[in-house]
């Protein structure tokens, strides 16, 4: 064996560490108290709590009464704390602070209709804890348990689902479940809840088997935590020792040969018992009690209220992100604590195992978490970008948060902005209520960091941006140039387009080759259209446009569907004394003369038809060269009639 190397994340995480901590403190204060089950899963850490007066009770019931409870740090149900506030017996809670947050998550996710689903193992003590805070839970084991209760009904499908994992499950047993639960599943949500020191030990072990030729794992053979250690070592190295104390090396004298050894620990694994194995597979002595001495300054080391701190993403839920810090404490920042943006994905601008920096709303040691703020910490950074955008005057972006009668308040950088009304650019009579969770780009007029104030505007930059728009405009238009435009406002004759930054007007004869009495039968304001020009005087700053599309030319469209004899099925758009005008197609109208409006005599078109109608005709006439249709319903009446004399037999003479 030429080298020995010691995974930094060994041993102990926060969890496990104040559990041991209390019950120690317990015990040295002389508080007459028992646990209910084993603290953690480590035979040895047992036994020398026992000896130090703090036994282990295996149910609830077996509590002495005027004696205290040590909650263990896989965490009991809520019946249990039920049982123990019922009886008046004094609770010292040392639940994982991870734990107790899932805790949090399923009993919140049933109050809203929601079936909580628990990645873990069925019967690990964690797991019971977490399903006893829900009414109805589901435990899977893994993706293939997962989808077997899936298929045992189509139902389930469609149910809410909210997923959580066990704190010591491995990444890939839950990436392989969330996988298949967003193929299979119609409405899940996914807190991913593995411990970060977890996933932290895990990846190193993994990097370091990938390393050596033997990988000794040091904790107790009934730990998960352990057994999942080992396993991962297994999957990179060909030679995996789980041993719980330094003695058990003395039953496997002969250890396979390796230049390359690697020791990682369990979370329930105490430093001793990690320097008893180290001592005795090396000499190096020194260093690894120098190494613990600072992973031990590490995790004691104390957070002040804003102070600015930066750790890392090891997990992201639809509520929170969770941050290890490399202290006795896990980070939390809630998604409202994340970005002054509302529109934000939290995916799209962090992932797990980034660095993030934020800054310590409140350090809680009866919850054992530190509440951070990425956005505080932005608003900081943002009152000095705030601050230089009024200097050299540049334009910033927000998104419009509240509006009153007197203007909108933006939000840029997590700074608010106000804006006066005479400044958001909206018409008089429109509510200011029309940019909310808009965002809006502005510059600052003023800003009183002393106050808190800053005063911006949007018309100036609108304004601005129109009038560079609009130069580009006539710098560029030319007749026959298609834009894509805004309808800004209608009257009787016709449309005004913004086509980018200049309005050109649409004549209600270019609105469409059908007869129109009003713009609106065609377009309304806001709507996108496609538009091209007509003509455009640069000196008056006149556009004419047009949207008929020139390639359909009406005449050219019924002269190739339609000829004499034909029927067609028309429009009646306009009545006259001597008959009535049928649309044939959009943009071609015929005459149906008042005599051939019936098969009788007809005093006044109206009699027979009105505008509007859709009635069949027969094509009877087309003059080419005047572009002139005659068009008969009575022709179709009478057809019947001509074909029944056709079909007589003819008279003997």
């Amino acid at each position: 064996m030429k080298k020995l190397m010691l995974a930094k994340s060994a041993g102990f995480c926060y969890g496990v560490r104040r559990a041991v901590e209390m019950a120690e403190e317990k015990a040295a204060q002389g508080v007459p108290c028992v646990m209910l089950g084993p603290i953690i899963h480590n035979k040895n850490v047992i036994d020398r709590l026992a000896a130090q007066g703090i036994r282990t009770v295996d149910r609830p019931e077996q509590v002495p009464d005027g004696c205290a409870v040590i909650i263990r740090s896989h965490g009991e149900s809520r019946a249990v704390h039920e049982h123990f506030a019922w009886r008046w017996i004094e609770v010292f809670d040392a639940t994982c602070p991870n734990v107790a947050h899932i805790h949090q998550i399923v009993e919140d996710a049933e109050r809203r209709g929601r079936q909580p689903v628990i990645v873990g193992t069925p019967d690990h003590p964690e797991v019971l804890a977490i399903a006893g805070w829900c009414r109805a839970p589901v435990v899977v084991s893994g993706e293939k348990d997962l989808e077997k209760w899936l298929n045992c009904g189509e139902d389930r499908r469609n149910l809410p689902l909210s997923f959580v994992s066990q704190t010591t499950s491995t990444k890939k047993i839950w990436d392989n479940c969330v996988k298949k639960a967003k193929i299979l599943c119609t409405n899940a949500e996914f807190f991913d809840t593995i411990c970060g020191a977890t996933s932290k030990r895990q990846e190193e072990a993994r990097q370091l088997a990938a390393q050596c030729g033997l990988m000794v794992v040091v904790g107790d053979r009934q730990s998960s935590n352990t057994k999942r250690l080992a396993e991962i070592c297994g999957e990179f190295c060909p030679n995996v020792l789980l041993i719980e104390r330094a003695e058990d090396l003395e039953q496997n004298q002969q250890l396979p040969q390796a230049d390359m050894v690697g020791i990682t620990a369990g979370a329930s694994t105490p430093a001793w018992i990690i320097k008893e194995v180290y001592d005795k597979m090396s000499e190096e002595i020194m260093e690894i009690e120098k190494s613990f001495a600072e992973l031990l300054e590490e995790s004691i080391k104390t957070l002040n209220n804003g102070d600015k701190v930066t750790g890392t993403v090891v997990a992201i839920t639809p509520t929170e992100v969770q941050v290890e810090l490399g202290i006795k404490y896990p980070g939390y920042i809630a998604l409202t604590e994340f970005s002054d943006d509302p529109t934000v994905k939290v995916e799209d601008i962090v992932k797990v195992g980034d660095e993030i920096e934020s800054i310590v709303m409140q350090v809680s040691d009866r919850d054992c978490l530190v509440k951070l703020s990425k956005r505080r910490l932005d608003i900081n950074k943002g009152w000095e970008e705030i601050e230089a955008a009024r200097e050299n005057e540049t334009v910033v972006e927000g998104f419009v948060t509240e509006d009153n009668k007197g203007g909108v308040v933006v939000s840029v950088k997590g700074v608010r902005v106000f804006v006066p009304a005479s400044q958001t650019g909206l018409p008089r009579e429109t509510p200011m209520s029309e940019l909310l969770k808009q965002k809006v780009r502005l510059v600052i007029t003023e800003v009183n960091r002393a106050r808190r104030r800053v005063v911006g505007s949007i018309s100036r930059v609108t304004r601005a941006e129109r009038a560079a728009a609009a130069e580009k405009v006539w710098a560029e238009i030319e007749d026959g140039k298609r834009y894509t435009g805004t309808v800004k406002s209608l009257t009787s004759y016709g449309a005004f387009v913004d086509i980018g930054g200049v309005d050109g007007m649409v004549h209600i004869s270019e609105l469409s080759w059908s007869r129109i009495k009003h713009p609106s039968e065609v377009v309304k304001v806001g709507d996108t259209v496609d538009v091209y020009v007509i003509s455009a005087d640069k000196e008056k700053k006149k556009i004419s446009l047009g949207m008929k599309d020139r390639s359909q030319e009406p005449w050219t469209v019924f002269t190739s569907t339609y000829q004499v004899g034909d029927t067609a099925n028309v429009r009646i758009v306009k009545l006259m004394t001597f008959g009535a005008f049928a649309e044939v197609v959009p943009g071609v109208d015929g005459l149906i003369h008042i005599s051939q409006l019936a098969d009788h005599r007809v005093e006044k078109p109206g009699d027979v038809v009105a505008e509007g109608d859709k009635v069949d005709v027969k094509i009877t006439d087309v003059d080419m060269e005047n572009k002139k249709i005659s068009l008969s319903i009575r022709a179709l009446l009478e057809a019947p009639a001509y074909e029944e004399e056709d079909d007589a037999p003819a008279e003997e003479e």
